[in-house]
């Protein structure tokens, strides 16, 4: 993998990812809505990419660009905002179109641990968004490509450390925010995480 897509990368977790990506040697190709949102870190180093990710006509000019990249990092947020929206779903469909078209398989999705556990354990303020997380992991399982769904919980502001992976389940309450991006950028090179939802916390031994 040399060149990778990044949708989400101008917020905590997406810097982080940006950051590795580019520690790790490869092209980064950034979709942004606008410039002051941009960190002047990654201007030079990044391709810059202004669009929308419910515009599929965007999306489709990052993920084919100037050479197809060969993986997309999906790191979409609301920015606290937890009232209903489709916002991140219309994103999520209009990735799985665009990469189809290019002929793309692999890409990584952060969702939210609250998936993996039964509603009634989810506090009410997160319904609507946890309604909309869940029609993201629809449409991610149901795509046919190569997908890694993430579903960290407590995303913490804290230096990497050692985390754990497993699927289908959620192996503990917090994982610091350098080894989520670590996980969504490494990952896309980890065939025994495709088709499946990851759960992913800091490791006991570093609590």
């Amino acid at each position: 993998m040399q060149r990778i897509a990044v949708i989400g990368g101008t917020g905590m977790t997406g810097q982080c990812v940006v950051d590795y990506a580019l520690e790790k040697g490869l092209k980064v190709r950034l979709l942004y809505r606008t410039e002051p949102t941009v960190p002047e870190r990654f201007k030079g180093k990044v391709q810059l990419v202004q669009g929308d990710v419910t515009n599929i006509e965007d999306v489709k000019r990052l993920i084919e660009g100037d050479g197809v990249v060969d993986g997309v990092c999906v790191i979409l947020g609301t920015r606290n905002k937890l009232e209903a929206t489709t916002e991140l779903s219309r994103g999520t469909e209009n990735v799985i179109k665009a990469m189809k078209d290019a002929n793309l398989r692999k890409f990584s999705i952060v969702m939210s641990s609250f998936l993996l556990r039964p509603l009634t354990e989810v506090p009410a303020v997160f319904h609507k968004l946890n309604e909309e997380h869940q029609r993201m992991l629809d449409l991610t399982k149901a795509s046919g490509l190569d997908y890694v769904a993430i579903l960290p919980p407590h995303i913490a502001d804290e230096p990497s450390s050692s985390y754990t992976v497993v699927h289908d389940e959620a192996p503990g309450r917090l994982v610091s925010k350098e080894d989520l991006a670590k996980f969504i950028v490494d990952s896309l090179d980890q065939p025994e995480h495709y088709g499946k939802v990851c759960g992913i916390a800091k490791s006991a031994k570093s609590a």
